[in-house]
């Protein structure tokens, strides 16, 4: 069946098309990612409304800290928040989508430090800037021997290290990359990502266990989500990014 046939069908089926249900999106500001001052509030936030909206729901979208953004979907104050990497911790309060997108982690240092990273025991000298909340990968976090800082933003990281206040800081490298071409351009030539990505990990959308149709929700999302890839509009929202 084409593709265009087959996510029709599937709204045509949906009792959220029926219902017009609205969830609640949450996002923390994450350019390229999320970002309302970008178009389409940023390619992941366009993305999932597009599948969402598409899947039959009607949406709303706000941005707030990471850190409010988990606690309100615990609470309950949000139904979906879009852009979330894979965390027991999580995954006990919300149900995962499959991945929509893969991050690229890369570490940074400044110019010429000469930072060797073949395994975690290489960073164990060195002061690591990073966010709050965040989930790097599973081994990342759970190595209490390393030596984290925790702060608000990659933003403040960068200009931490940039400061010699921390030796590496961490990222995805389309996010420190969109940064650095903007408010962090005056250190740009000035920090350096190592060879050696951290992990690649997988961007999910995170619905809250709590609400009655959490399952229904993810598994219309992905359906959505492929039937997106296979009629181009997928890869026609990465364009529009500049992506």
């Amino acid at each position: 069946m084409p593709a265009v046939r087959a996510w029709l069908l599937l709204l045509l089926l949906s009792p959220a098309l029926a219902a017009g249900e609205s969830l609640r999106l949450v996002a923390d500001p994450w350019p390229p990612f999320n970002d309302r001052r970008l178009p389409g509030n940023g390619l992941a936030s366009e993305l999932v409304e597009q599948a969402l909206q598409r899947a039959g729901y009607r949406t709303s979208y706000v941005e707030v800290p990471w850190q409010r953004a988990v606690l309100g979907l615990k609470r309950g104050d949000y139904d979906v928040l879009i852009n979330a990497w894979y965390s027991p911790e999580r995954a006990e309060f919300g149900h995962y989508s499959q991945p929509y997108l893969v991050n690229r982690i890369r570490f940074l240092q400044r110019k010429g430090a000469g930072i060797r990273f073949d395994s975690l025991a290489d960073l164990y000298p060195h002061s690591i800037a990073v966010v709050r909340g965040y989930a790097y990968s599973a081994e990342f976090d759970g190595d209490e021997r390393l030596r984290k800082v925790g702060v608000g933003g990659f933003a403040t990281a960068a200009r931490m290290l940039h400061a010699g206040r921390v030796q590496l800081t961490l990222e995805d490298e389309l996010v420190a990359r969109y940064h650095l071409g903007r408010e962090l351009r005056a250190m740009r030539d000035e920090l350096e990502f190592l060879p050696l990505p951290l992990s690649e990990n997988g961007l999910h959308i995170l619905v809250r266990r709590s609400h009655p149709e959490h399952r229904e929700i993810a598994t219309r999302f992905d359906r959505t989500i492929q039937a997106m890839r296979e009629d181009g509009s997928y890869a026609a929202t990465f364009r529009r990014h500049g992506l």
